[in-house]
């Protein structure tokens, strides 16, 4: 094995183009909205409406119908997952990447207990999972008011928070649909897509042994390191530790080290890919695209200067709010809103005209494919560059 001080150097430009192709953003794909979903390992969903806007920058001829009508089959679906945020999955990897994930949420109740003294989290779990599965879907209220009656002096925050880490629980539809409302409800995972995909999951504590299901955890884990690179590379072990909210990642880089190729970015880090992905030259075009808040291409990376250069970080933040964004030849360079029929586009500095021509265009394609409902009253979209606060 060649020394770790070899590895050839991947400089910036090259990381973005790399992470662009497979974020599918230098251009958009022909696959479906579904086989979008997976491949980027789900869609940031802490508001209602951002899926939509990141297939839209992503896929050729999306339309929200095509999301809204997975969701309503439960084909995909709303829940905790990485960093303790709502995301978008296939139900199969919600199956699959929960289990991944439960160690954080299970030390996230630990941040809770002195609301939960003298609560027996396996008991609340059976309780909750009992009450959601019962009936129709609960309100994260109902739950902890049925809660409180078995541990009536518990913190009542704290008694929610565990219900919803321990459990992995499904925000159901109409809750998300694009163009419908609906209160947040929850049941199961299991109980909203069904036994037969709950099965279908493979879960490795019925693997038999503790030897079979240790190796049958490990390769799980191995295959989302995998598909991570697909998606997000190439990454260090700190780049998908900050993509899953989860630690000791290591091993499995190691593990899978020999089917890997190994980078090193310009700082020295350590950065590992699947061999046969995608590396375009770090000259290819990269079109505008409008991104909506919480999307991931912004979140996943400890690094993220392979998209946000020095001069744009921490602009799409303001407290605890998340601009939209624009990408300008594949970095950070602007936010924008949408209202009323106008798309307003704040620029971080300053673009040629030729810039600007694609910037209109490609605003003009999500005010059409997007925004129907938001004409201005001339029943005409337009896009202005200015500040987005008005």
């Amino acid at each position: 094995m060649a020394s770790r001080t070899t590895h050839p150097v991947i400089g910036t430009r090259s990381l973005n183009r790399a992470t662009l192709a497979r974020q599918l953003l230098l251009g958009r794909a022909g696959m479906s909205a579904r086989d979008a979903v997976g491949h980027l390992l789900g869609l940031q969903a802490q508001n209602v409406k951002p899926p939509y806007y990141q297939l839209h920058a992503r896929l050729d001829g999306f339309r929200p119908a095509e999301l809204a009508g997975l969701m309503e089959s439960r084909e995909v679906v709303r829940m905790v997952t990485m960093r303790s945020t709502i995301h978008t999955h296939t139900a199969h990897d919600a199956l699959t990447l929960r289990p991944l994930v439960q160690p954080a949420r299970d030390r996230e109740v630990g941040h809770f207990r002195k609301g939960l003294v003298g609560v027996d989290l396996e008991r609340l779990t059976a309780r909750a999972r009992a009450f959601v599965e019962a009936g129709p879907p609960r309100t994260m209220g109902e739950i902890r008011e049925e809660l409180l009656t078995q541990w009536p002096g518990a913190d009542p925050q704290s008694l929610a928070v565990a219900a919803r880490c321990r459990l992995p629980l499904v925000q159901v539809t109409p809750r998300g649909v694009w163009g419908r409302s609906g209160q947040v409800r929850l049941t199961t995972l299991e109980n909203w897509v069904g036994s037969g995909n709950a099965a279908a999951s493979g879960n490795a504590a019925g693997s038999g042994n503790a030897a079979a299901s240790g190796k049958a955890a490990d390769a799980a884990v191995d295959d989302v390191v995998l598909r991570y690179l697909g998606g997000f590379g190439p990454a260090s072990v700190q780049d998908m530790q900050t993509w899953a909210g989860l630690t000791r990642l290591r091993e499995a880089f190691e593990r899978l080290r020999p089917r890997l190729v190994v980078f090193r970015d310009e700082s020295g880090a350590e950065l590992f890919d699947l061999p046969d992905a995608p590396r375009p030259d770090p000259d290819v075009p990269a079109p505008p695209r409008f991104l909506p808040e919480f999307d991931n291409l912004l979140l996943s990376h400890a690094d993220r200067t392979r998209v946000i250069p020095a001069e744009a970080k921490g602009r799409n933040w303001a407290g605890n709010r998340a601009y939209r964004t624009l990408l300008l030849d594949g970095f950070l360079a602007g936010l924008w809103k949408a209202d009323a029929g106008v798309l307003t586009v704040e620029l971080f500095a300053p673009a040629s005209n030729a810039a600007k021509d694609e910037i209109v265009a490609e605003g003009e394609l999500l005010l059409a494919a997007m925004e129907e409902d938001q004409r201005s009253p001339s029943g005409r979209w337009s896009v202005r560059f200015g500040s987005i606060h008005g």
